[in-house]
């Protein structure tokens, strides 16, 4: 199993999400497919060797649940956010911000 974050906006009830998975699925299409299923439109993908936490840690084993990491109204807010003085591309939601792609530079 694997460690993945998905940030995602569901249009319907115009709410974004930053949501965590350690161990619950196999494969990030497995994951992605789960939040596609509840009207969730995915916006980043990202397993543990992509992303950087940001503000976000990453949560300890668990292989029965989805984490929310963050949520708020609204679609997310694109932005940059400066690791080891680098600019990167970077997702923000709330107070909540990570990089979900490390090889994208603002």
């Amino acid at each position: 199993m694997a460690y993945f974050r998905i940030t995602a906006y569901h249009p319907k009830e115009d709410i974004c999400g930053i949501f965590d998975s350690n161990g619950l699925y196999e494969k990030l299409w497995q994951f992605s497919s789960y939040l596609i299923g509840r009207g969730f439109e995915v916006l980043e993908v990202s397993s543990e060797d992509k992303f950087l936490e940001g503000t976000i840690p990453k949560v300890e084993l668990d292989n029965e649940h989805h984490i929310l990491r963050a949520c708020n109204s609204g679609k997310p807010e694109i932005t940059t956010h400066k690791h080891n003085g680098v600019s990167y591309h970077a997702v923000k939601i709330a107070n909540k911000i990570y990089i979900p792609d490390k090889t994208k530079l603002a």
